[in-house]
Order: C-alpha cells, then sequence, then structure tokens
C-alpha cells in the first residue's frame, strides 16, 4: 500500500541530444549545512537530495518511487512500515550501505538536537530486522508515512562517528556541516560556504545516470538581479529565483527560457505568542500585545494582500489562507476565505484591546531566503503604520535569521513553508501549529510557542485517519482552530520562476527542489 499523491506538472526545457559537460547555476541562498538532519530548510534538503539518498523520494510529478529501499509494505492492521533494503549500495567512501545505516539515521535524525525530528512524532519504535530489512512501528496507523519520509537522508554510522559528527550541531556545526558521505548522485569536490560549492558525478551510484554533467558549482547571489546578467552573459547555465520584473524581458531574450510555476509554499508571518514582552522596537519592555488575539486579529487585517500582489508580485502570485496552498491535500475549502483587507477594522480591535494609540515592536524578516522577502516586509512596516503600530524592521541573511529565531529574538517574524514530501496540510500542523514537545517530537518550528490544546489532540487522529471525509473534517475543526486565533497571518503562495539558457534541459518541481541528476547540457 502506498500513499496516493496529488500530481503536479513539471516544467522542462527540451533540447536535442548531448555530450557531457560541465554545469553552473545561481541561487539566493546558500544551504547553511551539508547535514541532512541539522536543519529543516528547503535550500538545505533540497541541495542535499543531490548528495543524499532517502528510503523513498519524489519523482519529477511529485509521485512516491523507490530510492535506498527497494520496496514497503505495512505491518499488520495499520501497525507501521516494513522497508526492504537495496543491496549492493556504498557511500562516497566505499562503506556499505545497510540496515545499521538506517537506524543509525533514524537515532540522529529523531534527536532533540535535530531539526528534522518532527518528521519521527508517529513513530514508537524501530526494528532491524536484518541486514537489509527495517521496520518502523507507528502510534496509530499512519497511511501518509512513507512519503513524509521523503527527504530523511541516510547517513553511514562509521563515517559519522570516525569525524565527531554522531548528532547534527545546527548552533555551532561539526564535521558534517562541511562535509558530507552519502550514496547520492553526486560527490562534494570542494565546498566554501557563501562563495562556491562544486560536486562531480558519483561514479558507483546505484541508479541509472540521466544526466550528463561531468562538474557542477552552484554560486549563491544574493541580488537576483545579479544573478539574472550572470545568466544573460552566460557566466552561469541556471538560475532561480528569476525576479517577476525581469521575467518578461528574459522571455524575450534569444538563448534563454523562463520556466514559471506555482511552489507548495504558503509566505505567512508569525507572533511570539508565549514572550511577555516586546523585545525591540519604541515599545521594547512593555507587555507583549500579540497575546492578544485581537491584535493578532488586527494585523491580519492591517496588510493589504492584494496589494502586495499586485505591486510586488505584479499579480503572479496567489493569496493564502491557512498554511498550506489550495492544490495541497487536506486543504479545508470549508476555511478558504482571508481576512478581508479593513484597516478602519484594525484599529477598532486595537482600541477594544487597549491599544488605540499603537504600539513599536520589531519585525524580523530574511533578505535572502524568499524571493522578494525583505520587500514584502517593507510594504508590511508601511500597512502597519497605518493603524498606528509602528514596526522597526530588522532584515537579515538566512545565515543569521534561522539563529536569531531560535533564540527568540524577535516579536513578529516572516516565514515560509512546504510541506516536505507528505504534501499534506498535516505536515505544518506538526512542525508549526502543534504546542513544541521534545518528547513527542512536535513544534520544531513553532518558534512562537503558539499552542491548542484541541488542535494538539485531533493531530494523531488526522494521522491516523483513514476515511477521507473523515479526516477532513479534523482538518476543516482544526484550521478554523488556528485561523480564529490568528496563530499565523498567511500572506502568500509563492511563486516559482525560473531562467535558464536554452541548451539546458531541466525539470522543475513545484517544491522548489533543484535535481542535478535531471539535468542535460546541450
Amino acid at each position: 500500500m502506498r500513499p496516493i499523491l496529488p500530481l503536479f506538472l513539471a516544467g522542462a526545457v527540451v533540447a536535442g541530444a548531448a555530450t557531457a559537460e560541465e554545469f553552473r547555476w545561481a541561487g539566493q541562498t546558500d544551504p547553511q549545512t551539508m547535514d541532512p538532519h541539522a536543519v529543516s530548510s528547503a535550500p538545505v534538503l533540497g541541495f542535499l537530495n543531490n548528495i543524499y539518498d532517502g528510503l523513498v523520494r519524489m519523482s519529477k510529478d511529485m509521485t512516491l518511487e523507490p530510492s535506498l529501499a527497494e520496496s514497503w509494505d505495512p505491518i499488520g492492521e495499520g501497525e507501521g512500515w516494513r522497508f526492504i533494503l537495496r543491496q549492493g549500495v556504498t557511500f562516497h567512501d566505499g562503506a556499505t550501505f545497510d540496515a545499521d545505516d538506517v537506524l543509525f539515521a533514524y537515532e540522529r535524525a529523531s534527536d532533540e538536537s535535530s531539526d528534522v525530528r518532527s518528521w519521527f512524532s508517529p513513530v514508537k519504535e524501530f526494528r532491524v530486522v536484518d541486514d537489509y530489512t527495517v521496520e518502523i512501528y507507528t502510534n496509530a496507523p499512519n497511511p501518509l508515512f512513507p512519503a513524509s519520509i521523503a527527504n530523511w537522508m541516510m547517513m553511514d554510522r562509521g563515517w559519522a562517528e570516525a569525524n565527531n559528527a554522531e548528532r547534527p550541531d545546527k548552533e555551532n556545526g561539526n564535521y558534517a556541516t562541511l562535509n558530507a558521505n552519502g550514496t547520492g548522485a553526486f560527490m562534494i569536490e570542494d565546498r566554501q560556504p557563501g562563495l562556491t560549492t562544486t560536486l562531480v558525478p558519483n561514479p558507483d551510484w546505484w541508479d541509472e545516470a540521466e544526466h550528463n554533467i561531468t562538474r557542477a558549482t552552484f554560486t549563491p547571489i544574493q541580488n537576483p538581479a545579479t544573478a539574472v546578467a550572470a545568466l544573460l552573459s552566460g557566466d552561469v547555465d541556471f538560475v532561480e529565483p528569476v525576479p517577476i520584473q525581469d521575467a518578461a524581458r528574459l522571455e524575450s531574450t534569444d538563448g534563454v527560457e523562463v520556466i514559471r510555476g506555482v511552489e507548495t509554499r504558503s509566505i505567512m508571518l508569525g507572533f511570539s505568542h508565549e514572550a511577555d514582552t516586546l523585545k525591540y522596537g519604541a515599545s521594547a519592555g512593555a507587555p507583549n500585545p500579540f497575546q492578544d488575539v485581537r491584535v493578532r486579529e488586527a494585523v491580519a487585517k492591517a496588510i493589504n494582500v492584494d496589494a502586495i500582489l499586485q505591486t510586488i508580485w505584479r499579480g503572479n502570485a496567489q493569496p493564502a489562507s491557512q498554511l498550506v496552498p489550495p492544490q495541497l491535500s487536506g486543504y479545508s475549502a470549508a476555511n478558504d476565505a482571508r481576512p478581508a483587507y479593513d484597516p478602519d477594522g484594525a484599529r477598532a480591535l486595537l482600541a477594544e484591546a487597549g491599544y488605540g494609540e499603537g504600539f513599536g515592536f520589531g519585525l524580523m524578516c530574511p533578505n535572502d531566503r524568499y524571493p522578494n522577502d525583505e520587500a514584502v516586509c517593507q510594504a508590511i512596516v508601511a500597512m502597519l503604520a497605518q493603524i498606528g503600530i509602528d514596526a522597526e524592521l530588522n532584515a537579515m541573511p538566512v545565515s543569521n535569521y534561522w539563529p536569531e529565531l531560535r533564540a527568540d529574538n524577535f516579536d513578529m517574524y516572516l516565514i515560509g513553508w512546504s510541506p516536505g514530501g507528505s504534501l499534506d496540510h498535516e505536515h505544518p500542523l506538526r512542525f508549526l501549529a502543534s504546542t513544541p514537545n521534545e518528547e513527542k517530537r512536535l513544534g520544531s518550528w513553532n518558534f512562537g510557542g503558539y499552542s491548542n490544546a484541541r488542535l494538539d489532540e485531533l493531530l494523531p487522529s488526522i494521522l491516523s485517519e483513514i476515511d477521507l471525509a473523515k479526516r477532513q473534517a479534523l482538518l476543516d475543526e482544526v484550521t478554523s482552530i488556528y485561523q480564529s486565533e490568528v496563530a499565523y497571518v498567511p500572506l502568500y503562495v509563492q511563486p516559482l520562476t525560473w531562467g535558464v539558457r536554452d541548451n539546458i534541459e531541466l525539470t522543475q518541481r513545484p517544491d522548489n527542489f533543484f535535481i542535478l541528476r535531471w539535468v542535460t547540457v546541450n
């Protein structure tokens, strides 16, 4: 039994026959680590999918397919899942892959030091049956579990132990932060954080190579306009993202193609729900207004999302009302509406909550993580000022941003979320909306500490319910809870705009993972 996942069309540039070639590409964000268990971030997980393999993986059309597990089947009546491992696979250093490495990857990725530990919140027991069979038992029937671990990557126990990297260290780093030893299609030749990362093909990869790349070099370019200039000059073969304002010009330029799509990512604002006082801005040290749902609702009403979509995105993005976009499984059609732009209503709510004179606070924002992230935050600052809220914007590179959020150094923040392998509403519920709980491995990205007992109570049933109508009713209830409490303010669904030289074949997946093994240079 395998879960049915939504299908997406993959954009591709198709050309003729090809010989082996070098490939150069640029992106806005450098992956902050080479450790596949340290950071649950698309720039990290997407990049490392080229170096490491999981038990399962997503295909070009986002369907689940075998990887280091040749097959998987349910155990009993929904007790868990049995995975039969692929034999004859080796890591880049030549070590043999077997069940002990899967056990090690589970111990490592589910540890409290791991940023991906919420993937394993449904797991109650892991068993090694033999060298090439493992069983993962869940707390309840969990039909989505195999898909939910599509980005769980396998690591060699011996290599990690020899290099003192038995556990991830996202704060200080360790050997696995700068080095990698996977089973994937590509190996690291050179890694210079913030400058370039060069990959070469793994000559002993277990699967059949579809690419013709001899060497691939990634260069992070924070300024998208600079990346576009590099594409036009031929210094790089592929860039993402392409600024919306440059897309039409590129489409009319010989030798260049633009590939458009819709990402599986909702962009939203988060609040400091737990903090008793504000940390930044003119009202630093004063009681935290965002603990009052009326203030959070006022923020939602004050933001003119339609204006953001027209002025910043030029009509190329769609508004968001939930933690997942409408095209994903579990989206609540019953709760499709988002708060209407209503500045007068926002002012009334502030007055009712005792903040009629307004207040000042700090808004944290990345400036190199999402397309137009800083511009969107600047627009939000101006809109909040119209209702008397003075936001002090602090925009920074993502390499500094996540540590600041984990250290609770914020009053409000911008975040985007794409629901990993499961492509289902349950994913952000586990990571973003569940009460943070290390023992249950829940809420690892719920920086603001939002908590609702009823939501926590319903989550296990959402994970285990097989009847689709009953499951959707549970998701509808949970969505109405986090919407009514304004746990977050969803803004818009992230569009995808890639630029590529016309001699390149590649695949654009809606999770915005760029997979090198599907690239051909003609």
